[in-house]
């Protein structure tokens, strides 16, 4: 398996780019807009073709590239079922997996962060990756105060879903804000300071006090990510110079 680790600095957003040796096949999960021609540049030197975008959820913070990458190179769009998108060729959900050449993705229904987050388990003969998007974050996880969030169903995703993988799964945020990259099971499950010996209760508490700044991007993006990052007419004219379906964007 080929695999990168990408970011986008705006909004602390992880890319990750997979690649089947054997097919020459790839997946993006999480694309930014702001970083397509970046993902294509990748793909390019690295001799993979993409045939499908993955999206964890539907994303507040950044536009997503699925559907200009769909028009300029040929890629499926992948998500969560549960969204109902019409724009979606293949609908995830647990129990089913996602395959793309050799690669085979076991999807998590996570919600808590959103009401459909799903999370995505990557096996490779011993070891295993879990990319967790915003439900779990290195040293802390996703807010719940929008799109339906709900801090005690986050709570028992971590703890039944993510938590119950073996302590040495390695986590792949979909963010980090303190250019850390990977962590695992076990470190998260020792030292969380949001989840790490604490009750749902405790957690409640701790979500519920945050003082977060409202999203920049929420009002536009998430209605841009419903359509696939197809522009909606209430995105700033220099992200609709972005998604534009031609090739020149």
């Amino acid at each position: 398996m080929i695999f990168r680790q990408m970011f986008e600095a705006e909004s602390s957003t992880y890319t990750y780019l997979f690649g089947c040796t054997q097919t020459g096949q790839a997946i993006l999960l999480d694309p930014v807009l702001e970083t397509m021609e970046r993902d294509l540049q990748v793909l390019q030197a690295l001799g993979l073709h993409l045939v499908y975008t993955l999206e964890t959820h539907i994303h507040a913070d950044h536009v997503t590239s699925t559907y200009k990458l769909k028009s300029v190179a040929g890629s499926r769009i992948a998500g969560p079922a549960m969204d109902q998108l019409p724009c979606t060729d293949f609908g995830t959900m647990e129990g089913q997996a996602f395959r793309v050449g050799t690669l085979t993705f076991s999807p998590l229904f996570t919600p808590g962060h959103t009401d459909t987050h799903h999370s995505y388990l990557l096996s490779e003969g011993d070891s295993q990756r879990v990319f967790t998007g915003d439900a779990l974050l290195i040293d802390g996880c996703g807010r719940t105060d929008f799109q339906n969030g709900d801090a005690a169903t986050l709570y028992r995703s971590i703890r039944d879903k993510l938590f119950s993988l073996p302590d040495e799964t390695l986590i792949y945020p979909a963010h980090d804000y303190q250019h850390r990259h990977v962590s695992s099971v076990a470190q998260e499950k020792g030292r969380n300071p949001r989840l790490a010996g604490k009750s749902v209760k405790e957690f409640q508490d701790i979500m519920a006090n945050l003082n977060l700044a409202y999203p920049k991007k929420i009002d536009y993006a998430v209605p841009a990510n419903r359509q696939c990052g197809e522009c909606p007419t209430e995105l700033p004219e220099n992200m609709r110079r972005l998604c534009d379906p031609s090739p020149q964007g």
